[in-house]
């Protein structure tokens, strides 16, 4: 239970200072040199603040299987790679649907946000059991 919560709370110390660090103040800034309009802006915020606790959570379990197994390097570019494209995809799509506007925001971005919560729900159980299984 002590690692499950350790895993749980790094990760949102992780999403917490790549939110505030990262996405906050260079939002804007690239929304303005990409000559992009206020709403636009404002949707790919939202599409990067929901899909940044899906890459954490999924970049934690590739970690907690590397630190455990010998040949974890590979393992980590074979598991977290295919786990991340589909975030990347939909998190593209949903941003692309925002700036460009013919297509719907909401489909992609609904199944970004569906792919965040499901890697926040699984990610701390399978890096914890992760991180147990390599101790014994």
């Amino acid at each position: 239970m002590a690692s499950l919560l350790l895993m749980t709370l790094t990760g949102f110390a992780f999403m917490v200072v790549i939110l505030l660090a990262g996405i906050g103040p260079a939002t804007p800034a690239l929304g303005l040199l990409l000559n992009l309009d206020g709403t636009a802006t404002a949707a790919v915020a939202l599409t990067l603040l929901v899909g940044t606790p899906a890459l954490t959570f999924t970049g934690m379990i590739g970690a907690a299987l590397a630190v455990t197994l010998h040949r974890g390097g590979l393992l980590l570019a074979v598991l977290v790679l295919p786990l991340s494209i589909p975030v990347l995809i939909f998190g593209v799509a949903a941003s692309q649907a925002a700036i460009s506007g013919p297509l719907s925001f909401g489909t992609p971005f609904s199944i970004l946000c569906a792919l965040s919560l499901v890697s926040f729900v699984i990610g701390p159980f399978a890096a914890a059991a992760s991180l147990r299984h390599g101790l014994d």
